[in-house]
């Protein structure tokens, strides 16, 4: 290990994020932001370039191929990075959903890009005995990851319905994707009434207030040039769409993102099961929910 990873791995995440902001700073790049406090979905559109820029799609690319082919370690948001920062809550959620299905990970990863937590933890799925990831994405990924990305493992499908109808995931993954729907709280519902009985949720930014918010986010400019609509979750109105939905909360952590917003923001990750007897429950024992 040379220098710089061993300092980058005995410096606290916090002051690393400090530093790296610093130095952004100073080069005079700007952090990413919230703005707006937008009255639907339309409007904050309208105010933005959108995340289906071709552009993006293309940063991403080449960045999962540096990953794929073993070139870098790491890719986060088309970001390169030298090691591997885990969200080890995700990765416990996952081994858990496989641990109780005798080893075997089916992951539905809806809005997963072309692969970026698939490739974040193959290192620590090696060892069990069947391993599928099923990507669902929007029609320029789904192409671009048939093209390049599909293996035996990693598949890529248009839909949730398509997915069904090649594989029998036992675990949703969300992933940094729930707040950029126009219709959070209709997705985690129908995601309810999937027979899957674990979800993973990750980098979903929340707060306190009784409503949804919706407001526009400005990209950091070293990552690229973008804006889209996102929604700051009600922490209040998520917990009850997850009772609404028939799951339970079995942990939630911390998430990795930090961006600055016109209300205290928090993101956070959870782990939820579905309960007995919920009131959107299947034959499985666990799953999600949400709302915008």
């Amino acid at each position: 290990m040379n220098s710089r990873n061993l300092i980058t791995q005995l410096t606290p995440p916090a002051v690393l994020s400090g530093y790296r902001k610093l130095r952004r700073r100073m080069r005079g790049e700007k952090d990413a932001s919230f703005t707006g406090d937008f009255a639907s979905w339309d409007d904050a559109r309208a105010a933005s370039t959108g995340y289906d820029a071709d552009a993006i799609l293309e940063r991403t690319r080449a960045a999962l191929a540096e990953v794929r082919d073993g070139r870098a370690a790491y890719e986060r948001d088309s970001v390169l990075f030298d090691e591997i920062e885990y969200s080890w809550p995700l990765a416990a959620g996952l081994l858990r959903a496989a641990a109780l299905e005798g080893g075997r990970l089916d992951v539905l990863d809806f809005g997963g890009s072309l692969g970026s937590t698939y490739f974040q933890n193959r290192a620590l799925l090696r060892g069990l005995p069947s391993v599928r990831w099923n990507i669902v994405e929007q029609p320029k990924h789904v192409a671009v990851g048939k093209a390049e990305f599909e293996s035996d493992e990693l598949r890529f499908f248009g839909s949730i319905e398509e997915c069904l109808a090649e594989s029998d995931p036992n675990v949703v993954v969300l992933g940094s994707v729930l707040q950029y729907l126009e219709d959070p709280r209709d997705k985690m519902l129908e995601i309810a009434r999937l027979p899957v009985g674990h979800v993973v949720i990750d980098r979903t930014p929340f707060w306190e207030g009784e409503r949804d918010r919706l407001v526009v986010q400005q990209v950091a400019s070293y990552i690229y040039d973008a804006t889209y609509p996102c929604w700051l979750l009600s922490r209040s109105r998520f917990e009850r769409t997850i009772a609404e939905a028939g799951f339970a909360r079995l942990a939630e952590f911390p998430a990795i993102d930090v961006i600055a917003g016109p209300v205290p923001i928090s993101y956070r990750g959870m782990l939820l099961d579905r309960k007995r007897g919920g009131a959107l429950a299947s034959a499985t024992d666990t799953g999600t929910g949400g709302t915008p």
